[in-house]
């Protein structure tokens, strides 16, 4: 069965599903959300433990029981997990998203990061995009879930990080917690575009992300006086090296999620780049296509693996031979890769056994998730009760985030986001973040409408 008669055919057994009940207080989720910004979890601050209590109070209000909620310190940091119990035996559902934000510094800021402020239809702090906002209506929707009295058949649970924006950690200890789990539902991930015309463009659903690995090349020489060059120099070999991972050019690849993205894509943008996203989707071998795709910083990302030097250190005198030169290669790693596989293409590439190349030990591979229709036909229930008709893209990001660890243990992930902003309004990580008020009623009736869904 075609993708899109999947889509249609479970979306019609959505849309015969009893009307919800109404999802979640406006005042309420934003009044979440603001109490959120107000805690700096910063890295190095240990305030993460006291966002985690925040949340757990929220929900005790609402009726959950102290056993149904766990608080685990981890360093300086925490992850918080909330189970909404289940009726049935089905494996469970798990909400992820992050309670840490990026360091931000006042001075720089027209207000400060840390107080949350509410003006022209904003609401401005740190982390009020990334990801306090989607945090805040979870929260929000399994307190209102719970206090409906509803019962799913599967369990929901909602397991929030306490470093994604670091180290990871605390989401490698969740995702080993809960590999056992249906799937995961993420709400650091996808989510709506608006034109500047204030019109919605799409909905991005993230399925995927590409692995990020740190390879070390590293050359090694007895080094000496420089007045007396010797046939070797390890800077010189280590330029070599660098000239040739530079010009080199990974086999292009596609997945489920590109091959049926690529041409929603297409339509969205247009013009040649659009014709090539197009052509590549149909034909992964069009070198026209693959030319003016890797011609592009947008969307070179999207047909394979890439590889690019991005530090470099050697020598130690002005007047010595280098004993050692070492350069950093970061790569992004089409999903399914092994990271062992690009390591030893890098060394091919290089073809010279002096540069060694070594691999960092905690880079893992994950493989992108299956379009299951389930998932598909619950988002797109979702999109269209607030957008009818609007374009959703299966999409594979660059970067990566708390559901990478659970695919990597076997989880299927989707980025769901509930936010929709414009491109002009993103700040994530940069100055004055914010998001827009008027996206928290659409966010709470999306979470609402999936998690009903797809925990029946």
């Amino acid at each position: 069965m075609r993708l899109a008669s999947i889509f249609l055919a479970s979306a019609a057994l959505l849309a015969a599903a009893p009307v919800h009940a109404k999802p979640a207080d406006t005042d309420t989720a934003k009044a979440i959300l603001k109490d959120s910004i107000a805690i700096p979890t910063v890295a190095g601050r240990g305030k993460v433990p006291e966002l985690a209590a925040y949340y757990a109070g929220v929900l005790k209000a609402a009726g959950f029981a102290d056993s149904d909620i766990v608080i685990t310190p981890l360093g300086e940091t925490a992850t918080l997990a909330v189970t909404l119990a289940g009726t049935g035996k089905g494996k469970p559902i798990v909400l992820l998203g992050h309670m840490d934000v990026v360091e931000a510094d006042a001075k720089d800021w027209t207000r400060d990061p840390f107080v949350p402020v509410e003006e022209n239809g904003y609401i401005f702090g740190r982390g009020s995009e990334d990801n306090k906002f989607d945090v805040a209506m979870m929260v929000a929707t399994l307190a209102q879930l719970k206090k409906d009295g509803f019962k799913p058949k599967r369990s929901i649970i909602l397991a929030l990080s306490g470093d994604e924006e670091t180290d990871m950690l605390t989401t490698r200890a969740l995702a080993q917690t809960y590999k056992g789990a249906e799937m995961a539902l993420n709400g650091d991930g996808g989510g709506g575009t608006i034109g500047e015309d204030g019109k919605a463009k799409y909905y991005g659903l993230q399925a995927g992300e590409k692995t990020y690995a740190d390879f070390t090349l590293e050359v090694t020489n007895p080094g000496g006086h420089s007045s007396r060059p010797s046939g070797s120099n390890a800077i010189v070999q280590l330029s070599n090296a660098l000239a040739r991972v530079g010009a080199y050019r990974f086999t292009p690849q596609q997945n489920e999620l590109t091959r049926v993205g690529m041409p929603i894509v297409a339509d969205q943008v247009g013009g040649d780049i659009g014709a090539a996203l197009r052509a590549f989707a149909a034909n992964p071998a069009d070198a026209k296509a693959i030319a003016a795709i890797r011609a592009d910083p947008e969307y070179v990302g999207q047909i394979g693996t890439t590889c690019v030097p991005t530090l470099v250190k050697g020598g130690h005198a002005e007047n010595a031979l280098p004993q050692r030169a070492t350069a950093n290669i970061n790569c992004r790693i089409f999903p399914g890769v092994p990271v062992e596989t690009v390591r030893a293409e890098l060394e091919k590439v290089i073809a010279d056994p002096a540069v060694k190349v070594n691999a960092d030990p905690d880079a893992s591979a994950s493989d992108a998730s299956p379009l299951r229709p389930d998932v598909m036909a619950a988002v797109q229930k979702a999109v269209h009760a607030r957008f009818p008709g609007l374009p959703i893209i299966p999409s594979m990001s660059a970067g990566a985030t708390d559901s990478y660890h659970f695919r990597a243990v076997g989880v299927p992930s989707y980025g769901v986001a509930g936010l929709f902003s414009k491109a002009s309004d993103s700040f994530a990580h940069g100055l004055n973040e914010r998001a827009p008020v008027d996206a928290i009623p659409g966010a709470l009736a999306h979470w609402d409408s999936l998690l009903r869904d797809l925990s029946r």
